[in-house]
């Protein structure tokens, strides 16, 4: 007995489109001469070069992009990351734009996202890996909220070549021997022993995680893997992607963050990825894997023995230049400096809590608290590089005046949804 499962996603996006091709509803669509090019696709769905055509017209826009980004599969991500996910499945006029001023108008993520200031010194990139999961790099995120099961930190290694990453929690007070055994369970196993390893550690956690390592796979072969006591950058950013997708769902959900971790390792891995131009799941599988979103996708490629060697070989060497690519791009960003910031009178702007160490914190959830509050208006320019705020009663012991580098300007709709009750204000520093 085989089941069909049809989403009835489909029925109404049919229905969309129906009624945007009446003479009446088409202009608006912006489609004119394309219109010739829709085919339909097995579920009787207009498409543009397989790709499902959304009208304008009613919530179907809203719902896909909803979908894209606020779910506990997709975690908010970027403007970037989200169009190359959608665009293999949907394609309307001006979809690229429409996704990025989705992503800039959300509150959530104008709240827990990082920005990425370039630094001052010169970028020196590491020698590219040849193959999958040889090379990797590792580092810890500390001094999380305490879980019911008591995890407070996460381990997250990343592939140096696909990308790909594995999220593991655990305990700050693991001993090496533990942590030793969690890595042939969780890394050795799925991908074999790695030739090097890139961590900002100390040589002491090095000598020790490794005698316990070799211990625990049988070998008496001491650090016969390299490790190197430095960092690319590479963990350092996939940390912060994931704090980043932690911090949206401790404000979207309540509830452990270790919950939310396996949904954002897997949304990290099938997510595009610039410097490879791919998702990790694409380079590591040779496809991405299924979510929910992917409605319109039928069946399985299908490869002969050879073509998969071929396909292999080709997709490695193409990484391999993108990668390449990519770490010419930012050794030749990493030496410009970033343009003034200036606002006016009026904007409305979020406000930096995290350098705050003294003055401004958050009474709950420690290091996944967001990074901004706000939104606030601009009251008045003070000098030429601060602003003066409105601010809330419950911030009246604040001094409104703030530098520009403690603000952003946020361009959504929404309203906060961050108590200011959770905050606390240190009176000694006012």
């Amino acid at each position: 007995m085989k089941v069909m499962i049809t989403p009835n996603f489909l029925d109404q996006l049919k229905d969309a489109q129906v009624e945007a091709l009446k003479e009446e509803n088409i202009c608006s669509e912006r489609i004119f001469g394309q219109v010739k090019s829709l085919e339909e696709n097995d579920y009787g769905v207009k498409t543009r070069f397989s790709r499902m055509w959304v009208p304008r017209g009613g919530d179907i826009r809203k719902k896909i992009l909803d979908e894209a980004h606020k779910t506990r599969y997709s975690i908010h991500p970027g403007a970037t990351k989200m169009y190359q996910d959608l665009k293999k499945n949907y394609w309307w006029p001006g979809m690229k734009f429409n996704v990025m001023q989705y992503v800039n108008r959300c509150l959530t993520c104008a709240q827990v996202k990082a920005e990425h200031q370039k630094p001052y010194d010169r970028l020196q990139p590491l020698e590219i890996p040849k193959w999958k999961w040889e090379h990797i790099t590792m580092d810890f995120i500390t001094k999380l909220p305490r879980t019911t099961q008591g995890y407070d930190t996460i381990w997250v290694v990343v592939d140096r070549l696909t990308k790909s990453a594995h999220f593991l929690p655990i305990r700050e007070s693991y001993s090496s021997e533990r942590l030793a055994e969690i890595f042939v369970n969780e890394i050795v196993a799925r991908h074999g022993v790695p030739i090097s390893i890139v961590s900002d550690r100390d040589t002491r956690f090095t000598f020790r995680f490794w005698k316990k390592f070799h211990d625990a796979m049988g070998s008496k072969l001491l650090i016969s893997t390299a490790y190197h006591p430095q960092t690319d950058g590479q963990s350092e950013r996939t940390i912060q992607t994931l704090e980043d997708m932690l911090r949206a769902c401790a404000v979207d959900n309540e509830g452990n963050w270790n919950k939310h971790l396996p949904l954002a390792e897997f949304s990290y891995n099938n997510s595009y990825h610039s410097s490879i131009d791919m998702a990790p799941f694409e380079m590591l599988y040779g496809r991405k894997c299924r979510t929910p979103i992917c409605w319109g996708e039928v069946g399985q490629k299908e490869l002969r023995n050879l073509e998969v060697v071929r396909a292999t070989t080709e997709r490695l060497e193409q990484i391999k230049s993108r990668m390449k690519a990519a770490q010419d791009r930012q050794k030749s960003y990493a030496d410009k400096r970033r343009r003034p910031i200036e606002f006016q009178v009026g904007d409305m702007v979020l406000l930096k809590v995290s350098p705050w160490k003294g003055l401004i914190r958050f009474r709950k959830r420690g290091k996944l608290r967001p990074r901004y509050i706000g939104p606030f208006k601009i009251l008045a320019r003070v000098g030429e590089v601060a602003y003066r705020l409105e601010l809330p009663d419950e911030l009246s012991k604040i001094h409104p005046t703030f530098h520009v580098s403690y603000l952003r300007k946020c361009l959504t709709d929404e309203t906060s949804h961050i108590p200011y009750d959770e905050i606390e204000i240190d009176n000694k520093l006012n």
